[in-house]
């Protein structure tokens, strides 16, 4: 066993969006971080979610009013520090008789535009969809539709780029490293990890479990209790080809009161989600059932012309939500607010276990439990995360034309269509990735879909990333555009790159 006598301010469980969030924001406020992931970062929830930044329109239904409010405040602060990975998108909703009247759709758009100090992103309008463009793949019966403001996210760049500039704030960030047991010892929590490295000991004053769907399993390890009760909430998507040619996204309501979002997705595809079922098996089993499928295809054909069938499905993903188990009837009317739980006994070390929260608040949680845990903590810095960029992110919220423009003088002889992707994905980062390219010559062996050996080697060294699985699907949406020729092919590079590390 690998013993080390260096005590940590914080260790952390769990490297999705929330424990990478909290990573970033106590190293930058001067303590001293680890935190240990068991598969790859955003290898859970964080990379199957609807990929929105957004205040959750339908969660007013619900009088979740503070939520909704910060979480419409956080659009325009989460577009300013990461504008490579998040920008803005129009959302239509179409009025479908017999649901909800255009009063209630009025009235909720109207708190939507108003409550969360909406600056930069544009108003509701009201649309004609007889005469615009949003309302020619529609079935014909559909007049009249609302269009409003939210935001795109990448969502598992998000985490792995929270996680970056953690790290190089000092913090230890621990893919592939599973928490076996933890223990409070003398006013510690001391802490045993098994990794590729072996077995790890670390101690820690303060400890959170923001493990998600495992968080319960966890608590288990721990052997502690928790007040809150966790309602895990299975959401599935699918993804099709290109079913409308416009770059609005659409929010269709369906008569059992869910509802399903179609996206423009990776250029050539629509992303068409979620569902919403309570789930009881094992997280890392969660998968979109066939029943799922054609319940999505079936709540998009109510609303496009041209019907949508499970045989156009080129891929389906599914997440599990670890959320406050609030008592609600159904699984979409179940909070999507965070609850903080703090465990800290007189003259022992303190657990704070998270539960719930959305991707739009991780930032908001993460100060939130940095002020849980205060008390318990060296004397934090300036809050700093919602002013200073992630990586990648420090260029003018609308100048991504302009760091386009930049990257094609810089490197003249490359594709356009493969800088505007690099752009999109690392940001100003991408002079650094491309340092020293002349020619594309320089990039090394391809393995399909623009990527090359320079961009894989990049995501190994800066980005853990230890699998093609990691390449395609999580640090980037490759995979819907390789074969699985390509793939392996990638992964034997990987495995060797890394035995010759």
């Amino acid at each position: 066993m690998e013993e080390t006598t260096r005590v940590f301010d914080l260790a952390i469980i769990g490297g999705g969006i929330n424990g990478a969030g909290i990573a970033r924001d106590a190293a930058g406020r001067g303590l001293s971080v680890v935190l240990f992931e068991q598969a790859d970062l955003a290898s859970g929830t964080s990379s199957a979610s609807t990929k929105l930044i957004h205040g959750g329109l339908r969660y007013l239904e619900h009088y979740a009013f503070r939520l909704v409010r910060e979480a419409l405040a956080e659009r325009e602060v989460l577009w300013g520090i990461a504008p490579h990975i998040i920008w803005p998108l129009r959302f239509v909703l179409p009025h479908h008789a017999g649901l909800r009247p255009v009063w209630m759709l009025r009235l909720g758009l109207f708190l939507y535009d108003h409550m969360g100090g909406r600056r930069l992103l544009s108003p509701t309008r009201t649309l004609d969809l007889r005469h615009d463009a949003a309302g020619l793949p529609l079935c014909p019966g559909l007049r009249t539709a609302f269009e409003y403001s939210d935001c795109w996210v990448d969502d598992a760049r998000l985490v792995v780029l929270n996680a970056r500039d953690a790290a190089d704030r000092g913090a230890s960030i621990r893919p592939r490293t599973r928490v076996v047991s933890a223990h409070r010892v003398d006013g510690l929590w001391e802490i045993e990890a098994e990794g590729a490295a072996g077995r790890q000991r670390v101690r820690a004053h303060a400890l959170v479990d923001a493990a998600g769907p495992w968080a319960g399993q966890m608590l288990d390890v721990l052997k502690v209790n928790a007040r809150a009760r966790l309602r895990l909430v299975k959401g599935s998507h699918i993804v099709v080809h290109r079913l409308f040619a416009h770059d609005r996204c659409y929010l269709f309501q369906n008569a059992d009161g869910r509802i399903v979002f179609a996206i423009p997705y990776e250029g050539d595809f629509t992303l068409i989600g979620t569902t919403d079922l309570d789930y009881s098996g094992r997280p890392e089993d969660v998968a979109a059932s066939p029943e799922e499928v054609v319940y999505l295809c079936a709540a998009a054909s109510e609303y496009f012309a041209a019907s949508v069938a499970p045989e156009q499905v080129v891929w389906a993903y599914s997440g599990v939500r670890a959320l406050y188990d609030d008592g609600a009837g159904k699984a979409q009317e179940a909070t999507r607010d965070y609850v903080l739980a703090l465990d800290a006994p007189e003259g022992e070390a303190p657990l704070l276990s998270v539960f719930g929260g959305k991707i739009t608040t991780y930032r908001r949680l993460a100060d939130a439990a940095l002020t849980r845990l205060a008390p318990h903590l060296p004397t934090l810095g300036p809050a700093f995360t919602g002013k200073v960029p992630l990586p990648g992110g420090d260029f003018p919220r609308e100048g991504f034309e302009h760091l386009l423009k930049s990257l094609r003088r810089t490197f003249p002889s490359l594709d356009p269509a493969l800088l505007k992707r690099l752009a999109r994905a690392y940001g100003t980062s991408s002079f650094r990735l491309l340092e020293g390219v002349m020619h594309e010559d320089d990039l090394g062996d391809w393995f399909g879909a623009h990527l090359c050996r320079r961009e894989v080697d990049w995501l190994m060294d800066q980005e853990w990333a230890v699998t093609a699985e990691d390449v395609l699907w999580r640090r980037s949406k490759l995979g819907l555009r390789t074969c699985h020729e390509e793939a392996r092919a990638l992964d034997a590079y990987m495995a060797a790159r890394r035995g010759g590390l």
